[in-house]
């Protein structure tokens, strides 16, 4: 099965795996209303840079869960 329809199986049939995917989507619609200013404070920096290991944390989860998820029979 394809990366992709692995992901939207996982996300139809898996509440854990959605959850973890509209929070990944939550923080890289934060980072991107970030990147659009032309400046950043450094709470802002601050946060962009704990954004990204958030959002990374997150993605590293749904590769696992779908590792995992193709090794079932």
């Amino acid at each position: 099965m394809e990366e992709s329809q692995l992901k939207e199986r996982l996300l139809q049939e898996n509440s854990k795996f959605r959850k973890l995917h509209e929070e990944h989507q939550r923080f890289e619609q934060k980072l991107a209303a970030l990147e659009e200013k032309p400046f950043l404070s450094d709470e802002e920096k601050f946060e962009e840079k704990e954004l990204k290991k958030k959002k990374l944390a997150l993605k590293d989860q749904m590769y696992k869960m779908m590792r995992e998820f193709q090794k079932l029979p």
